[in-house]
């Protein structure tokens, strides 16, 4: 599946993060700073552009790794995560490198979006709900498969393995993956639930009957209306299940489910244009090592996008 003319956006944390552990930590400035994430992200970028050929390019940041408006609904969500005063426990060499990835990217001419209030999942769900052309999400998440959408052409780049080793996902991949309709994920991870997240799930509910209840009812909410209405057809001791889990079930779906409306401004992206500022982008090369990587991601997003 190609990805020419796309509009491609960037989980960027999901990537800076990969980056700063698959990176050595050896890789820095001339004043000995880290700077692997930075390279590794600029890398990252110029093997996804030339590989998938996007015609727009954004790069989405979290303005809040853990809205309120999801701990509200599950307090849980992320806490094993957080600070005591609610920052990101984040390793102090890569906190010193994201204002510099944000500095280069804008300097290279990169499109950013953030909404406040919100995470990057729900600005990726946003921009691929107003898109017009086909969309790649570029993840190493699984929570965004809950995107993919084959009648609009929206699919996960998965870069779990590596971005060498990058995986086109569709509706029939996630249904390969997961025996569920491709389109059901969000119902399938809120049984199923995700400790990285701080998500319990449903007690007693596993991969193989979360699947069977999605196959069943595709959505939480026709879960919940087949309970109040007494309806059979649940797979064999989840009935019960779902019936203690109701007050987990229902505080979950805002949490699991990934915002289309978010707040997220008007953004462009159009790739094949200089770079924004080549001036500062040849003083930030120097200062931060950037070397190569820098270069040959410059090249990729200002070389003319396919058609």
């Amino acid at each position: 599946m190609a990805g020419v003319g796309s509009l491609m956006l960037l989980d960027s944390a999901s990537m800076y993060f990969r980056a700063f552990y698959g990176v050595p930590d050896t890789v820095t400035a001339p004043d000995g700073t880290p700077v692997n994430a930075v390279r590794g992200l600029l890398d990252m970028i110029t093997r996804l552009v030339r590989a998938r050929q996007p015609a727009r390019l954004v790069a989405c940041m979290d303005a809040s790794w853990r809205p309120a408006f999801r701990v509200a609904a599950i307090p849980s969500y992320k806490s094993h995560r957080a600070n005591p005063d609610g920052t990101e426990q984040v390793p102090d060499a890569l906190t010193a490198q994201i204002p510099v990835i944000r500095e280069v990217l804008a300097a290279a001419g990169v499109a950013m979006a953030e909404a406040r209030g919100y995470e990057a999942d729900d600005v990726i769900g946003t921009l691929a709900g107003r898109a017009e052309e086909p969309v790649d999400v570029v993840t190493g998440d699984r929570d965004l498969f809950q995107l993919v959408d084959d009648a609009r052409q929206v699919r996960i780049v998965y870069i779990a393995r590596g971005v060498a080793k990058f995986e086109v996902v569709d509706e029939a991949g996630v249904t390969a993956k997961y025996q569920i309709p491709g389109r059901d994920y969000a119902a399938f991870a809120t049984l199923r639930g995700d400790p990285s997240d701080g998500l319990p799930g449903v007690p007693g509910v596993g991969e193989k009957s979360a699947a069977a209840l999605v196959r069943v009812f595709g959505t939480v909410e026709s879960m919940l209306t087949a309970l109040d209405a007494g309806h059979g057809g649940f797979p064999m001791g989840t009935r019960a299940k779902l019936v203690q889990a109701r007050d987990y079930l229902q505080a979950a779906l805002p949490v699991v489910r990934v915002a289309n409306d978010a707040p997220v401004p008007a953004v462009d992206g159009r790739l094949g244009r200089p770079a924004g500022d080549p001036q500062l982008l040849a003083e930030l090369g120097e200062r931060w090592n950037l070397g190569s990587s820098l270069r040959r991601a410059v090249a990729a997003i200002s070389e003319p996008a396919a058609g």
